[in-house]
């Protein structure tokens, strides 16, 4: 276990609902100079659009490991979701149903009708298991790997902006009722 008690106590604390302090782009530019040839390149899993495989070879991580199998669940029980709220086939992958939270999780984002906030519901519900993930590992790689997801998620939610999303919906709609008019 790689310790860094260096680079960690110098990093802005995050907080989800507290604005971005840093670009992502930033952080793995600072933690490329401090981490050890065995944990830097695992940056590039950290991800929040992972798609990773059942079967994929594990990582040198467990966290990323564990944070891989999270992502790939609440993916595929959302997919799942999607296909039976819209009467679809499934296809043929029965999502899993562990980590239990994730598959929850993924349920529950259906009982949201705004769009907007089931994208937020999400992306909290991505941190707390970023945060349990993590585990009470402080100055370890495991606080390197989530400090950078959830500087990702921050990265993600700056780009929610509900009034240009509203205003968008309303023209895409707009365009749909005058196409069919057509």
């Amino acid at each position: 276990m790689s310790a860094y008690y260096y680079l960690i106590p110098q990093l802005p604390s995050l907080s989800y609902n507290a604005p971005l302090p840093m670009t992502s782009q930033a952080f793995i530019d600072l933690c490329k100079k401090e981490l050890s040839s065995s944990d830097a390149p695992l940056l590039d899993l950290c991800t929040l659009d992972s798609d990773a495989q059942e079967g994929d070879p594990a990582s040198s991580s467990a966290f990323i490991d564990a944070w891989r199998v999270w992502d790939r669940t609440l993916r595929l029980n959302l997919a799942r979701n999607r296909s039976l709220k819209l009467k679809r086939d499934g296809g043929a992958i029965e999502p899993p149903a562990y980590p239990a939270d994730a598959a929850a999780v993924a349920k529950a984002a259906f009982g949201i009708e705004s769009p907007l906030e089931a994208e937020l519901f999400l992306d909290q519900a991505r941190w707390n298991a970023i945060e349990s993930l993590q585990g009470l590992s402080y100055f370890g790689e495991n606080a390197v790997y989530a400090y950078l997801l959830k500087l990702r998620l921050l990265e993600r939610k700056a780009l929610f902006k509900a009034e240009e999303g509203f205003a968008e919906y309303k023209r895409l709609y707009a365009a749909i009722l005058d196409g069919q008019r057509s």
